[in-house]
């Protein structure tokens, strides 16, 4: 048997619009009512999961193990087709859509998603057939897109077989509820040809053969699967969108299928009311439950204007005059601040209701595109009476956006005078000057204030820093240079925290959601320096974040935060089977420093006393106090940061940041969020108060003075100790001597004085004796002569022996007091052998 077979190279592919004949090995044209990529396939419909898909659920976790073991496991979680699309799982279970394909050639495979909410994690990556990761999917995480906005996401696929896989992960904290992740429009290129073409699916057609597309049925019109062209409905009684499969019937008008408007108010003050169906139009006005729609041009007085404004008689409202006012009456109404990015979609940012003071709001843009920004204000209760809230108003002072490409001013207004050139022209101000107002001069602000943005006239444009803060070379902005001073019991204490100037971090927790899902909140702090730049970044779907500083010439700023403080939400590596930690919905805590004070108050924020455990030292903890300019609905002023630094000898280097016990999560109310950093950094310069001295012993005439730090040490660098001081002394043996010796010639020198004075007490006892002795002799009956002599030569034969049995200290005591009362003259007595005197 002969065969005739048709060979074709291995390059061969049939071309859009085509499909290959098997029996004839060539390459024919699509019929009408089909359509073909040729060397591609497109997944466009999905009224069901398409053959060759298949769902994977999984929920790893290493506390509670695998699903199988759970009863509450993931059996049931899938991605769910919706028609036009797909629909992932709401829940915190792992599922994947998976998808494998042979390709012949290289190509590509592109599909169109909606990706809003961050609390899922959305990647696309691939496989080869031995389950190894493509190179080409390095840059797995897709995107978020805007809400309602479809976004595109392709990647280049090899030739061979390649396993693609969308999968999602849920973190349900709480008890709000995620938006899924919808993918459409799945289309592979790259395979070598399609031996078939695909019908058109419901709601599109195709009039022409070999279409590669086919085309969507206009509006009131439908078309079923493989249809050459669309069939008009009924248009008395039916009606469709475009796009549709079928019609439906038009439903009884009600009240909500048309609305009125004013004309413009005449000169007579009469404004008439119109009434409009609303286009298209697709309700019936026959049927026996409509409405018809109410007749127009009713004519009513024109409402007054809105305070601050008046009619002087046209049909229009003027401002009042300078001097004069009107006012209203209080409303309930709603003002809503809307953000329209790339022109795509208008979301609501903040809104604000009831009376309010005036204020200044800020939002921060993070993202280089283009910006839409829409405010709106109305009535929060539609069902009163319209003319009840007339008067209501919102006044909008200023609106300043910085930083826009190819900006220009709305207006002009007065510039400083250049001093040479006065009354000549303008000059700007450089960086950090007012204009000062008596003389339109430009003059630099005082030191540590910053400018204000919203004002550069008077010297009340400058803005004080807080305490401990200074402010940059441009008066910019208020930053803490690391250092503090401090007076305590007259002395001062010196803080430096230039070691710690760096990002400092802190991953609380873990905590879990419903299922079981471990989490980590991580915080990210940039404490001082740097001029005033916010180092602390956090990052949304990165593997790696714990980044300290953006990388050089990096253009995605799409996905990193930076702020003084900021959190994000980590999942860690062990947890969904991810390979690494990943990170998501990163908010703003800090970006403006307020101050650094041993204060425990400042502006508002408080860190009361119970919230940490109390410090063992007598070293006053220094706080930093920050906020956010950026406001939510539950924190209308913002939300703010107080970091207290505590001197901790044990914890050296980084040491470590805490939480308060009563609120893990570093807030108990969302807005305020407190941390306890520890270290030996944290502890104040020494100085000599620090040390003391001790004196060592006296050895062979030198002495050592040593110095040593007191003890627990509450004080880092500073001072240094001093050097060990030698001097010279004397030795306890010679002091010993020279005091034995002292003491025995005393001890001598009191005998010998003892003794003399003992022996002439003796004789001037026995002279008085002898003296009264004479004095009161009966034998002489003479007169006393004025003096008696005693003849030399002349013996004492004659002794008169007087006893004195006082005690020597007696002894010379009396002798003392004698001397001092007899002033006479001593004068030995002898008696005469001879009887005449």
């Amino acid at each position: 048997m002969l065969l005739n077979v048709a060979k074709q190279p291995c390059s061969f592919s049939c071309a859009s619009g085509e499909y290959l004949e098997m029996k004839n090995q060539v390459c024919s044209k699509c019929g009408e009512g089909t359509y073909s990529l040729g060397s591609g396939i497109k997944f466009d419909e999905w009224d069901e999961l398409p053959a060759g898909f298949s769902n994977v659920a999984t929920f790893m976790d290493t506390v509670v193990g695998p699903s199988d073991s759970r009863p509450e496991g993931c059996n049931n979680s899938s991605w769910v087709p919706r028609g036009n699309y797909i629909e992932s799982n709401r829940d915190d279970c792992t599922v994947s859509l998976i998808y494998a394909v042979h390709l012949k050639k290289s190509g590509y495979v592109f599909f169109e998603y909606q990706y809003v909410d961050n609390n899922i994690f959305f990647e696309f990556f691939i496989q080869n057939d031995q389950c190894q990761e493509m190179d080409t999917t390095a840059d797995k995480w897709v995107k978020l897109t805007d809400n309602g906005e479809w976004g595109s996401h392709s990647v280049m696929l090899k030739s061979g077989t390649n396993i693609l896989y969308w999968r999602t992960t849920g973190i349900l904290m709480g008890s709000k509820a995620v938006k899924p992740v919808l993918v459409k429009n799945i289309t592979i290129e790259g395979v070598a040809y399609t031996s078939e073409c695909f019908p058109c699916k419901p709601g599109t057609f195709s009039d022409k053969p070999g279409s590669f597309i086919c085309q969507v049925c206009p509006r009131n019109t439908y078309s079923e699967k493989g249809a050459k062209e669309c069939i008009r409905c009924d248009e008395d009684s039916q009606f469709s969108e475009e796009g549709s499969s079928e019609c439906m019937e038009r439903p009884p008008c009600t009240s909500k299928d048309y609305f009125q408007i004013h004309t413009p108010c005449d000169e007579e003050g009469k404004t008439q009311i119109m009434y409009k169906w609303i286009e298209p139009k697709i309700c019936r006005e026959d049927l026996t439950d409509a409405i018809r729609l109410p007749p127009s041009g009713e004519k009513k007085d024109c409402p007054p204007c809105n305070p601050g404004f008046y009619n002087n008689g046209s049909s229009s409202c003027h401002p009042c005059p300078p001097g004069t006012f009107s006012d209203g009456t209080k409303a309930d109404c709603v003002l809503y601040f809307m953000v329209d990015i790339n022109r795509k979609s208008t979301n609501v940012v903040e809104s604000w209701g009831g009376t309010k003071e005036k204020q200044a709001y800020t939002h921060v843009i993070f993202k280089n595109a283009t910006f839409t920004f829409t405010w709106a204000f109305q009535r929060t209760n539609q069902g009163q009476d319209n003319r009840r809230f007339i008067n209501d108003m919102v006044k909008i002072y200023s609106i300043t956006a910085t930083n826009a490409v190819d900006g220009v001013a709305s207006s002009c207004r007065a510039c400083a005078l250049g001093s040479e050139q006065s009354g000549s022209s303008c000059v700007p101000c450089p960086p950090g000057h007012y204009i000062e107002k008596e003389t339109n001069q430009c003059v630099e602000c005082p030191p540590d204030t910053y400018l204000s943005i919203h004002q550069v006239y008077g010297k009340e444009a400058c803005i004080p820093c807080g305490p401990g803060s200074r402010s940059t070379l441009d008066h910019s902005v208020c930053y803490s240079d690391c250092f503090f001073y401090h007076e305590k019991e007259n002395q001062s204490l010196h803080y430096d925290f230039s070691n710690l100037s760096s990002v400092g971090s802190l991953m609380n927790g873990p905590s879990f959601t419903s299922k079981g899902t471990k989490y980590f909140h991580f915080f990210n702090i940039s404490l001082c320096g740097h001029e005033g730049k916010k180092l602390a970044l956090c990052t949304n779907n990165i593997t790696d974040f714990t980044v300290k500083e953006m990388v050089a010439g990096s253009d995605d700023y799409t996905n990193l935060v930076g702020a003084f403080v900021c959190q994000s939400t980590i999942i860690p590596s062990e947890s969904k089977g991810f390979r690494a930690a990943l990170s998501s919905q990163s908010i703003i805590l800090a970006d403006t420093f307020l101050g650094v004070t041993v204060e425990t108050t400042l502006q508002n924020i408080n860190i009361k006393e119970d919230m940490f455990p109390v410090s063992p030292s007598q070293i006053p903890d220094v706080h930093f106090f920050y906020k956010s300019s950026t406001t939510t609905t539950s924190c209308v002023n913002g939300r703010s940061t107080a970091v207290k630094m505590r001197c901790n000898p044990a914890k050296p280097g980084a040491g470590a940041i805490s939480v308060p016990s009563k609120c893990p999560a570093g807030t108990c109310d969302g807005c305020t969020f407190y941390f306890l950093w520890e270290s030996v950094e944290a502890c104040p310069l020494c100085t000599e108060h620090d040390f003391h001295e001790i004196e060592g012993a006296c050895k062979r005439g030198f002495q050592e003075t040593l110095y040593v730090w007191n003890e627990p040490k509450w004080c880092i660098k500073g001072i240094s100790l001093p050097e060990k001081k030698l001097s010279t002394c004397e030795t306890v043996d010679f002091w010993l001597k020279v005091g034995a010796g002292v003491g025995a010639f005393t001890a001598v020198l009191l005998v010998a004085l003892t003794c003399y004075f003992w022996k002439k007490n003796q004789k001037l006892e026995y002279k008085y004796s002898k003296l009264v002795m004479t004095t009161n002799s009966k034998e002489c009956e003479l007169p006393a002569a004025d003096s008696c002599a005693i003849m030399e030569g002349e013996d004492n034969e004659e002794e008169v022996v007087y006893s004195n049995k006082q005690s020597l200290l007696g002894k010379l005591k009396s002798l003392a007091t004698k001397e001092k009362e007899d002033h006479f003259e001593s004068v030995q007595l002898k008696s005469s052998r001879s009887p005449n005197i």
